[in-house]
């Protein structure tokens, strides 16, 4: 039992009348998750793919050739998911730069 009543006698941490269940969030609960989101979307995918089949002529940059649609549009949203992530990487850099050139000048 607590020492001090309303707390949490894991934690000493007010309880609220709430009770923690630790399977709630578990590791395991969010990878079930995150798999079956996942599942989800590679249905999705293979619907999007499977009705997309009709080919269509793509150039880029002076190359041309002919692709299946779906293909064309699943590279462009690689692509893009690329270019956002090599920019956000980029600015989580240099805003990590810029704080510990602030802290040291703190020091």
């Amino acid at each position: 039992m607590s020492e001090n009543p309303g707390t949490d006698a894991t934690t000493d941490a007010p309880d609220h009348g709430v009770r923690h269940d630790p399977l709630r969030h578990s590791r395991t609960s969010r990878t079930w998750a995150a798999l079956f989101a996942f599942g989800v979307i590679l249905v999705l995918l293979i619907i999007f793919i499977a009705q997309n089949t009709q080919t269509v002529q793509v150039s880029f940059l002076g190359w041309s050739g002919h692709a299946p649609l779906a293909v064309a549009l699943l590279i462009a949203a690689a692509a893009a998911i690329l270019i956002t992530a090599v920019a956000g990487t980029l600015r989580i850099l240099q805003l990590r730069r810029r704080v510990t050139r602030d802290n040291r000048r703190r020091r």
